[in-house]
């Protein structure tokens, strides 16, 4: 049953990663096209608090997209990695990830100039990632309270 799960585990990884990449990348309908010069936030909630504050002028769609999809689109990636990899079973570990992998993607979208690179998506993102990281951990706690599996005593 945990090769089946691992195995399922990284193929949902690879198409969550591919859509990830679609999305940061490729997307024209979220406003991924190149742009001529470098665009960047380095004011830690600056954006956070321009959509807050502006939400009526931007809009219930944009606020959201921006604020609530940073989040939930690393949720898999916090979530998953643990299923994964036993090494990743650490909460700071999916954290330290998370943060990683969200700099990555921040640095390739200022270097490519696709999207650009935002300090705030970088606290949204990892924060996405500590969440599924929290989420997996409790579904392995809830699990393993509910089905009587205990570390070391398998029914």
């Amino acid at each position: 049953m945990k090769k089946k799960l691992r195995i399922i585990s990284g193929i949902l990884f690879i198409l969550y990663l591919a859509g990830l990449a679609y999305f940061l990348f490729f997307s024209e309908k979220y406003g991924r096209n190149e742009v001529e010069s470098y665009s960047y936030n380095l004011v830690p909630f600056a954006e956070i608090k321009r959509f807050i504050q502006y939400r009526e002028v931007l809009g219930k769609r944009s606020v959201i997209l921006n604020l609530i999809g940073n989040v939930i689109g690393f949720l898999p990636f916090g979530f998953i990695l643990p299923l994964l990899f036993s090494e990743v079973r650490r909460l700071s570990t999916v954290f330290l990830l998370s943060l990683e992998f969200s700099l990555l993607v921040e640095c390739l979208q200022l270097i490519t100039r696709v999207g650009s690179f935002d300090v705030d998506d970088l606290i949204l993102n990892t924060f996405g990632g500590l969440l599924g990281g929290i989420l997996f951990f409790v579904g392995k706690a809830g699990y393993h309270c509910f089905s009587g599996h205990r570390k070391g005593r398998e029914k």
